[in-house]
């Protein structure tokens, strides 16, 4: 196995929309087979279907990633298409200051987010290390290095898959195995488009401000990130170019850091 066969098997998590979807559409495209994992059956299942009558390679699997027992079982399920590529995208959000913030969903970001990855990467990890091959590509954010008010459990757990991420890169040092992060800056997706709605009830601005002057106003470009962005580096990240990038934060926030 290497990083330039012709197809590899590339699961993504909460792969029926936005960021997810568009990975595994551009992967799609460019031969390789998706696995399209999502908690709703019926949109993994018609998002495979989409790309399939698209003529591309795809089948879709429902799945939540906090429960232990069903990520196990994954490998068993999956063995006529054993996983080379673990896009850990599946991801929720709760904007509200910390007193305010119900402690069960506190709890389930950090499961999805961070406990989900972990439980993936555990399940996949040893098929990857018996054909040393394989890459782990973490969908993180901005919030990965930086904070927002009213965000508390999202950035907690997207901090978390950075210390994760470096972890796990020392773990697999021995075999052709990688782990990155990515972390773009907002991108325009259903998961922020509900973001702009709370974050106006909160900061008690209108949707337009929120976009301009929370969103957009740290970044010197003033632009969303596209999803196809996230994809090409996901794909830059297969390749064997980026077999020694490993435990790194890939950061795509139109200048945001640079301050």
């Amino acid at each position: 196995m290497t990083a330039e066969a012709k197809s590899l098997n590339v699961f993504v998590t909460g792969g029926a929309s936005g960021i997810g979807y568009g990975i595994a559409k551009y992967l799609a495209h460019l031969g390789h087979h998706v696995i399209i994992a999502d908690i709703d059956e019926d949109a993994a299942d018609n998002a495979a279907k989409t790309l399939n009558n698209l003529g591309l390679s795809a089948q879709s699997i429902q799945i939540n990633v906090c429960d232990a027992q069903q990520v196990a079982a994954l490998p068993a399920s999956l063995s006529s298409t054993p996983v080379d590529i673990l896009i850990n995208n599946a991801g929720i959000q709760h904007v509200s200051k910390l007193e305010d913030f119900p402690a069960e969903k506190w709890q389930m970001l950090i499961n999805v987010m961070l406990v989900g990855p972990a439980l993936l990467t555990q399940a996949f990890l040893p098929h990857m290390r018996v054909q040393n091959f394989g890459r782990i590509i973490n969908v993180g954010s901005i919030h990965s290095v930086v904070a927002s008010p009213f965000k508390s459990a999202y950035v907690a757990a997207k901090h978390g898959l950075l210390g994760f991420a470096k972890t796990i890169a020392l773990e697999t040092g021995d075999v052709d195995v990688t782990i990155n992060t990515l972390c773009p800056a907002y991108v325009k997706t259903p998961l922020v488009e509900k973001q702009i709605t709370a974050q106006a009830i909160e900061n008690n601005m209108s949707e337009e401000d929120v976009i301009n002057k929370i969103m957009l106003e740290p970044m010197p470009k003033k632009a969303f990130i596209e999803i196809e962005e996230l994809a090409q580096t996901a794909h830059f990240l297969i390749g064997s170019a980026a077999k020694n990038i490993t435990g790194q934060a890939l950061i795509l926030d139109g200048g945001w850091t640079a301050r």
